[in-house]
């Protein structure tokens, strides 16, 4: 069969410089893992990372099955496109995180809806390869695949990928599926903690290495290095120092002085740890005994210590979980970052993904969550969960303040002053100046106080997207929004979020 499968690390088209040259920095690994297990089942196979210019639909008329994988910010895109190529004959099937979050609602415009996949499920959909419909067919495994392709075969996807991006091209790699620790909120959290053989790593970066001089690593495991050793002692016998540069999220409580001394050494550029909340979440901090000012100290004295050793350091934090109320949790953050100017701080706002999580499901049966659009649910422009102790237009209010004090010229000035001439501070100072969430979040508080359709979508009382989001969301989606199935705005998760979780959990 002719196989056509599509990564969207956009979900529309941008003419962000920023997205357009890094986008194709974060692509997804499964996305090429699936291609390569096609092509081995004797398919002919045609894959195509979306960052956001390419024609997505060129392909229809030579397409006997489509395979999408997004996040659920590119919702709507990858129902738009099962439609456009339903329409030409096409069997499709989605993967990747918003179909494990909403299987219930992917069903609805795809023939087949993946889970956890192994090359035992694709096999099986592509045998198969018939239509379902009104509702797709759900597979998925037990557990994540104990190995994949190799770097080697999925390297023309690779390639072909990182021709679109800038000066930084970051190789895709994964040591590890799952995590160990149990943070309520992550998806991550319900998957158990399996590292991939280490000899295929090690054959993986040696590979890198013949193709690109000096290569970026991206470490695509939610946390990398568990069983720190281990991995640096693969790095160390897999290339020399100053050979290999790396990119990679982990813990604090992994980053210890010795840690970061052998990280330096072995060519680690990038670190995102999460710090979460002042108040909980501990464990990844190595700060399970203090909480507030004190906690802001102690995590502010160690990001700097990070940032000795590596110079781009993202700290990434939550904003509206339970555990915050008033103005301290949002002092606190911006107290932190003047302690920490060289660190760029990333705020998510407190998500939830359908089924994603055990916190997700609890908080359907509270009766918290709202039926904010897919498209907004990327943990910046839209918020699902209403705060526990906040009204909207306060809580945006505190988000547009905190991310105005870090993102704004003032924050973008000490950061550059404190990264220092050189790569990390242009990244960094290119990186914030195109943002404009501070005004979009400052904007957002005060809609919320004068329009009250929009204030009753938010509250959870209508299930009807406002006029508001479904102008943006058209904007967004360019040529796709008049293919997008009708009543996909009104999803039915919205029924399923209030009400339905208890039964289908």
């Amino acid at each position: 069969m002719r196989i056509t499968i599509i990564d969207l690390a956009e979900r529309g088209p941008t003419r962000d410089l920023f997205k357009r040259k890094m986008s194709p920095n974060f692509a997804s690994i499964m996305p090429q893992v699936v291609a390569v297990w096609c092509e081995e089942l004797g398919h002919d196979v045609r894959y195509l990372c979306y960052t956001g210019y390419e024609d997505l639909t060129g392909l229809a008329d030579e397409t006997d099955f489509l395979i999408v994988g997004g996040f659920t910010l590119s919702a709507f895109t990858a129902y738009a496109l099962s439609a456009i190529y339903r329409s030409k004959g096409a069997v499709t099937a989605l993967g990747g995180p918003h179909a494990r979050c909403y299987p219930e609602d992917a069903a609805r415009h795809f023939d087949y809806v993946l889970g956890l996949t192994g090359k035992p499920e694709i096999a099986e959909m592509i045998g198969e390869a018939a239509p379902h419909r009104p509702y797709g067919r759900r597979l998925s495994a037990a557990v994540q695949p104990r190995e994949i392709p190799s770097l080697r075969q999925r390297w023309k996807f690779v390639e072909a990928t990182l021709a679109k991006a800038g000066p930084l091209k970051f190789v895709p790699m994964i040591g590890s599926f799952g995590c160990p620790y149990s943070c309520s909120f992550c998806i991550d959290a319900t998957v158990p903690y399996q590292p991939l053989a280490f000899d295929q790593l090690k054959a993986d970066l040696r590979f890198a290495a013949t193709k690109i001089k000096n290569p970026i690593i991206g470490w695509h495991d939610p946390n990398f290095g568990v069983r720190f050793d281990d991995y640096l002692g693969a790095i160390e016998e897999a290339a020399s120092p100053g050979t290999m540069r790396h990119i990679a999220e982990m813990s604090l409580s992994l980053l210890t002085d010795d840690n970061l001394a052998r990280l330096r050494r072995n060519g680690f550029v990038g670190m995102l740890p999460g710090i979460e909340s002042w108040y909980d979440y501990g464990n990844k901090s190595k700060a399970t005994r203090v909480s507030g000012m004190a906690k802001v100290r102690q995590v502010a004295d160690h990001v700097n210590r990070i940032l000795a050793h590596i110079p781009v350091v993202q700290t990434n934090f939550i904003l509206g979980l339970d555990c915050d109320s008033g103005d301290e949790p949002f002092e606190l953050t911006k107290a932190f970052i003047d302690l920490t100017p060289g660190a760029y701080p990333a705020f998510s706002l407190f998500t939830c993904y359908g089924r994603a999580s055990p916190l997700n499901l609890e908080l359907q049966r509270a009766g918290r969550i709202n039926a904010m659009a897919f498209h907004f649910l990327d943990s910046n422009h839209g918020m699902n969960i209403r705060p526990l102790h906040y009204s909207w237009p306060d809580f945006y209010d505190r988000v547009a303040d905190v991310t105005r004090h870090a993102l704004g010229a003032g924050g973008t000035w000490r950061r550059l002053v404190a990264n220092r001439p050189g790569a990390a501070g242009l990244f960094n100072l290119f990186r914030g100046a195109t943002t404009g969430r501070p005004r979009y979040q400052a904007e957002m508080a005060r809609m919320l106080r004068e329009d009250r359709g929009l204030r009753a979508y938010f509250e959870g009382e209508t299930g009807t997207t406002p006029e508001f989001f479904k102008a943006r969301i058209q904007r967004d989606l360019g040529p796709l929004w008049d293919a997008l199935p009708p009543g996909a705005l009104a999803h039915d998760s919205y029924a399923y979020l209030n009400g339905q979780a208890a039964a289908v959990a």
